[in-house]
């Protein structure tokens, strides 16, 4: 086993080196890391269904799709990340209670009274602190979970509070729970570094305790190009999300904007505008223009950008239109 302490605070970075650890070596590895602010969401989850988008823009969080399935997660610098990346040959039996049970050893030792919970969860008193997922890959498993140590919760609810009703799609929706932070429920204060420790002092001691390792620059390196390619795109994030009808409405001092929309792998395909809005002339120039446009605010922006809004529109401005896609 070989042990990384990940201290990259990016999280494109810290989700592009999960898959280059995976795909590029054959020893098995466990990672403890930290993000700060973000939203990381499921491989087949609808990205926009999932967030609460006018916080996520207010707040400037990234938005981060993994190579695993499951729910939505908000990681803050009070949370903490896990992750094993094993043999199959040589854990082929593994559940996803294998993998957390030095989690709840820890814990144990700390006098706090941890369980395993359903399929994936980890749990304090019946309330949620740890979310597990895995990613099979030929031969391998790559199995990580979030720790809610001393995570604000407040951001955490307004960051994946999405708006009912407006997406009709068959993507994976998250499941919300009961939360708690372990930091409430310990005997003595700890930091969130001193209990990184502990797991990791806990994880070298079951599998030995002289195989820490160093990304090399050539290692840091492949990383950033898998960032640039893959984890920090649009395409990744939000354009891998499942086909969608997408229905909403906006009322601008023009009038009503109503917004009927199906969009596939991140584009939109059919598009109807409605409204009690007042047009000066026939607004399908418009609405052409959009059809093929990646559901994003800057693309909508360029499809748009060769018209005067003012020769269409009566007091309808363009980037209250592109609002409207995404209010």
């Amino acid at each position: 086993m070989r042990y990384i302490r990940n201290n990259n605070l990016n999280p494109y970075f810290n989700l592009a080196l999960e898959e280059y650890i995976l795909k590029n070596f054959e020893e098995d590895f466990f990672l403890i890391w930290r993000n700060p602010n973000a939203i990381i969401v499921g491989r087949h989850q609808n990205t926009y269904s999932e967030i609460n988008l006018d916080y996520v823009e207010t707040h400037s969080l990234p938005v981060v799709r993994r190579l695993s399935g499951g729910g939505s997660v908000y990681h803050d610098l009070g949370n903490l990340n896990f992750t094993f990346i094993m043999k199959n040959d040589q854990k082929e039996s593994a559940t996803f209670q294998d993998f957390t049970k030095p989690i709840i050893e820890v814990l144990h030792d700390l006098s706090v009274d941890a369980a395993f919970s359903g399929r994936n969860d980890l749990t304090i008193e019946g309330r949620k602190f740890s979310g597990n997922a895995q990613y099979h890959y030929k031969d391998r498993t790559l199995h990580h979970g979030t720790i809610l140590f001393s995570s604000n919760m407040s951001d955490l609810s307004g960051a994946l509070k999405h708006k009912e009703g407006k997406f009709k799609d068959k993507s994976v929706k998250s499941v919300q729970s009961r939360v708690t932070n372990i930091s409430d429920h310990l005997k003595e204060p700890l930091s969130i570094e001193a209990f990184q420790d502990k797991i990791m002092d806990h994880i070298m001691n079951q599998y030995g305790k002289d195989h820490l390792y160093s990304l090399t620059p050539e290692d840091i390196e492949a990383v950033n190009q898998l960032v640039r390619d893959k984890y920090a795109t649009w395409g990744w994030n939000f354009g891998k999300s499942p086909a969608y009808n997408y229905v909403t409405e906006h009322k601008f001092p023009g009038g009503l904007v109503e917004i009927h929309m199906n969009v596939s792998q991140g584009k939109i395909e059919d598009l109807q505008l409605y409204g009690d809005f007042f047009a000066k002339r026939d607004i399908q120039p418009i609405t052409d223009a959009l059809i093929g446009a990646d559901h994003e605010r800057e693309a909508l922006h360029r499809r748009l950008e060769p018209f005067t809004f003012d020769e269409y529109f009566i007091n309808l401005s363009k980037e209250e239109l592109v609002t409207a896609f995404f209010s």
